[in-house]
């Protein structure tokens, strides 16, 4: 290809795409993710989006929680019981708004909602995704797959990678033993509950030695998924392990519960 016809399809290449979408727009109208009114753009509509407590400020550098004010501390949560995992951040609160779109995903088949959830961990937690070796979803089991056909955290993370050039190692961690859900348990009960399920097989340990590993998962309750990944993780020689979610739950008094 000749240099001027190189330069003629990069100049229009763009913009002929740009003209395709508006046309397909004015004959299949975008609808909203959550069925709310016609959006101006793909995504929720300006509804839902006005009430999404996005994790914009401040928040604790260990479990993600938001603070009222910058203190670069950890909360007093953190500091009476610090994770296994070295720092967590979190898209939005997980509420009566996010809650339904982040079921949908997990239940309902709604993988369309995945990269946005992508995008959204993108910029929340981009100074872990920038420090990343490596990402990883929080695995399910073999059994679990089978029965829900995909895994939500993995479905996040691919997209993540794409969009940001980190590298994906989806079989690197393993749950090597079936648990229950963990909806309904106390702190000490899904502790007990996912307490040794974890595991880096042997042939994937130089994969981890020594690199700085990025968890994916939907949602951060106790964050005992996310430590006993972690513990797993640092047991096969990891150098540090993070974790990025879309939704925290948060207690009353503003602390992980």
């Amino acid at each position: 290809m000749r240099e001027d016809q190189a330069e003629f399809l990069a100049h229009w290449k763009p913009r002929a795409r740009a003209a395709w979408r508006t046309a397909l727009d004015l004959v299949l109208p975008p609808q909203t993710l959550d069925g709310g009114p016609r959006p101006l753009a793909g995504g929720f509509s300006a509804e839902t989006w006005s009430r999404i407590h996005f994790l914009d400020g401040p928040v604790c550098d260990g479990c993600g929680a938001p603070f009222a004010y910058a203190t670069g501390e950890r909360c007093p949560a953190c500091l009476a019981q610090p994770h296994a995992f070295d720092a967590a951040r979190a898209a939005c609160l997980y509420d009566e708004t996010s809650r339904e779109p982040i079921l949908q995903l997990k239940h309902a088949d709604r993988l369309d909602l995945a990269p946005l959830f992508a995008r959204w961990i993108s910029r929340a937690a981009r100074e872990l995704v920038e420090a990343a070796d490596a990402v990883v979803p929080v695995p399910l089991h073999p059994f679990r797959l089978l029965t829900r056909r995909y895994n939500q955290a993995a479905e996040i993370a691919r997209p993540l990678c794409a969009m940001t050039g980190t590298p994906y190692l989806p079989g690197v961690l393993q749950r090597r033993r079936p648990t229950p859900t963990q909806a309904g348990r106390s702190g000490s009960g899904r502790r007990r509950n996912v307490a040794g399920a974890f595991s880096v097989p042997p042939a994937a340990r130089a994969k981890v030695q020594g690199r700085r590993i990025l968890l994916i998962d939907d949602v951060l309750t106790t964050g005992a998924t996310a430590d006993a990944c972690a513990r797993a993780f640092k047991t096969a020689g990891a150098a540090r392990v993070d974790l990025a979610v879309v939704a925290r739950v948060q207690a009353a008094d503003g602390l992980t519960i």
